[in-house]
Formats: structure tokens, C-alpha cells, sequence
């Protein structure tokens, strides 16, 4: 599996994005998709999964209300909306294909089996 994220940018506090994450290699649907975040100096954490068929969504619970995980199986795309962005939201954000098809299972990073390249987010306050 490959996947590739991307939609990053500079954008002010307040401001959305939209991110994508092309998959390649495999079926699609055959698995979850997550996307995690990485500040400067801290660890990857986990912001949002989907699950195989996109009926079912994890979010971590500051983005919650805020972010909108979505899939497009035929296109082999998944995205991430991110709403009223705060600073603390600025970070390289990685799609990454989880080896199970539930949502609830992919909330952790030892549960994903490929990672994309990231694509940064600059928040602005």
C-alpha cells in the first residue's frame, strides 16, 4: 500500500483545510484509514479514523466537532476536514492504512500498517 497526503498549508486561526490521502497499491476498501499528527518536539497522535466502508468514525476528542473524516472508495481517496483551526492544530499530518476495517481498532499507531508522507499544516493565531 502506498499513500500520499496532502492539501497542507498556511492558513489563520479560525480557517479551514481540506486534506487528501491518495492510496495506492491495494483494495481500498479493504481496510481503515487514520490520520495522526505530529507537532515539533512531540509525539504522533492520533486524530480521526474511518472504517472500511465509511459508515463508522473515531476522532480524538479536541478536533471532535471541529475535523471530518470521509472516504471515497472508487476514487481510492480519503480526506480530512479541518474547521475553525486553532494554532495548537499546526502539525505534519499523516494518513496511514490501519490493518483492521474498524474505526474502533485504529486509534492507535502499532494498529497501522502504512504511513504516507505528511503534509504540513500552519496554523496562524
Amino acid at each position: 500500500v502506498q499513500l500520499q497526503a496532502s492539501g497542507g498549508g498556511l492558513v489563520q486561526a479560525g480557517g479551514s483545510l481540506r486534506l487528501s490521502c491518495t492510496a495506492s497499491g491495494r483494495t481500498f476498501s479493504d481496510y481503515a484509514v487514520g490520520w495522526f499528527r505530529q507537532a515539533p518536539g512531540k509525539g504522533r497522535e492520533f486524530v480521526a479514523a474511518i472504517s472500511d466502508n465509511g459508515r463508522d468514525t473515531d476522532y480524538e476528542d479536541s478536533v471532535k466537532g471541529r475535523f471530518a473524516i470521509s472516504r471515497d472508495n472508487a476514487k481510492n481517496m480519503g480526506y480530512l476536514q479541518l474547521n475553525s483551526l486553532k494554532p495548537e492544530d499546526a502539525a505534519v499530518y499523516y494518513c496511514a492504512s490501519c490493518q483492521f476495517t474498524r474505526s474502533q481498532l485504529c486509534q492507535v499507531s502499532y494498529n497501522y500498517e502504512y504511513w504516507g508522507q505528511g503534509t504540513l499544516v500552519t496554523v496562524s493565531s
